[in-house]
């Protein structure tokens, strides 16, 4: 099919297509031999008649608004095989017409990837922040792992803030007991924030058998509507006060919850574990802030379509995690009081910088020649097969073509942190493995897609293309028109 281009504003691109009548034509028996079972043609079994026949009884035009969606749907696979455009979302079908001598015209409008012009990223003023690990949070560590082999023991005397209180509650807003206001045997620790605020304050000072009523507001923004900004009464009964019982820090503690056999041997191991932490937080730091600065300094005209997109991924995201938490999307929507539509809203701005470090990073990938080898996947791979114990064709085995996509981009992303970094004073990705990689995957260049390398030595990173059959749909009413 012949068509002509015209470039509009925000990565647009319309695709002016005329078909000839041969092409619509083909369209149309294509249509033909695809729906013809649905029809009812008397003296003829389902899906028997032929095209004329049913053509005669529903009408000329009976294929018509399919074969056009099929000439659509056939137009976006040939723009997205020939590669020259990176279609990144479906924008509208405009000016359908059909011709008097048989040929069909209409406009494609696409929404391609956009261009970047890509800011400084060599020599950049960042500094890495020293791994200082201090006495003070050696001993913080120890104190919570004390805290934990705590014993909790009743006790005779006033509940003070760090006590935990063993209470029966009962709420009720204006006299009226509501949902969820009520428990027994229920354990507080005073000074958690466990509940709203103002109320463990004000069992400060209780002793067991003694009942108190506890007031409180609601927030204005509670989840539950019904109690957001009321005030409520709590009648509790403390039936015990219990204090926590702190193990001696000497060396059976030790002994205790660690390998070693001294306190002094514990500290040291805590200290040594403490500042590989710190060494990778202040790593993934550095590279972060890395990121940020080669973005900002970037410029690229991000279309709508790219950032509803992946707002709406980010959605879809969460709903899968709390599937696995067995909760539904609608009743979480329903617990924060918003629709979809304004969740997708809020998570925009984090979308837009999302799809601009993505396609900075991509850009960076083209311009260094980051590319990837099968002797780098087979590394990986192998590495894979060793930590978990199995052999390498076994963990072949169980990898689907997205978990391939997914292991390209994660050593593309590590190669594209190694070349920032060594641009910038930093160790590459292999010489501080661990603390990178989890930023690195984070910072993948592509989301979901595959990047491959191409003849020339360009790395191709493929972005999402639209799906033809939703287009089909959006295009029934153009055709319709057109009959």
């Amino acid at each position: 099919m012949n068509y002509t281009v015209e470039k509009l504003e925000k990565s647009q691109v319309k695709f002016n297509y005329t078909a000839s009548v041969e092409e619509y034509n083909k369209a149309v028996e294509t249509v033909y031999n695809k729906t013809k079972h649905k029809y009812n043609v008397p003296g003829f079994r389902k899906g028997r008649a032929p095209k004329k026949v049913i053509e005669g009884i529903y009408g000329a035009g009976v294929f018509m608004n399919d074969a056009i969606n099929q000439l659509i749907d056939d137009s976006i696979m040939e723009l997205e095989k020939a590669g020259e455009y990176e279609l990144v979302a479906f924008g509208s079908v405009e000016d359908v017409d059909i011709k008097d001598d048989g040929s069909v015209v209409y406009a494609l409008t696409m929404v391609v990837k956009p261009d970047v012009t890509l800011g400084a990223y060599k020599n950049l003023d960042v500094k890495k922040s020293e791994a200082k690990v201090t006495a003070e949070q050696v001993d913080e560590y120890i104190k919570a792992e004390q805290t934990k082999q705590a014993r909790i023991i009743d006790a005779e005397k006033a509940a003070e803030k760090g006590d935990l209180v063993l209470i029966d509650y009962s709420g009720s807003v204006d006299g009226e007991k509501f949902d969820g206001g009520t428990a027994e045997d229920y354990e507080l620790e005073l000074g958690s924030n466990t509940f709203i605020p103002g109320f463990e304050d004000q069992l400060i000072g209780v002793k067991a058998g003694e009942q108190k009523d506890v007031k409180v507001t609601f927030p204005e923004k509670y989840h539950a509507e019904n109690l957001a900004g009321k005030e409520a009464i709590f009648a509790c009964a403390v039936k015990a006060v219990r204090v926590k019982e702190l193990p001696a820090l000497d060396d059976e503690f030790a002994k205790e919850v660690s390998e070693f056999d001294t306190l002094e041997q514990y500290k040291s191991d805590v200290k040594s574990k403490l500042t590989e932490q710190e060494t990778k937080r202040a790593e993934r730091e550095y590279e972060d802030t890395l990121i940020e600065k080669i973005v900002e300094g970037s410029t690229v005209e991000i279309p709508d379509a790219m950032i509803k997109q992946e707002a709406d991924e980010m959605i879809h995201d969460m709903e899968y995690r709390l599937m696995y938490q067995g909760m539904r999307m609608d009743d979480y929507l329903k617990y924060l009081g918003m629709t979809r539509e304004q969740l997708a809203d809020e998570y925009k701005p984090q979308a837009e910088k999302t799809v601009k470090t993505r396609l900075v990073m991509n850009e960076i990938v083209k311009a260094e020649n980051i590319g990837i080898e099968d002797k780098d996947i087979d590394a990986r791979i192998e590495k894979m097969a060793e930590e978990a114990s199995q052999t390498v064709e076994e963990i072949r085995k169980t990898m689907r073509q997205e978990d391939i996509n997914y292991l390209v981009n994660s050593i593309i992303s590590e190669k594209l942190l190694d070349k920032i970094k060594s641009y910038n004073g930093g160790k590459s990705a292999k010489k501080s493995e661990g603390a990178d990689g989890a930023s690195a995957e984070k910072k993948a260049p592509a989301k979901k897609s595959t990047a491959k390398k191409s003849a020339d030595g360009d790395t191709k990173t493929e972005e999402k293309k639209p799906a033809a059959k939703k287009t089909a749909k959006s295009a029934e009413t153009k055709a319709a028109d057109a009959e």
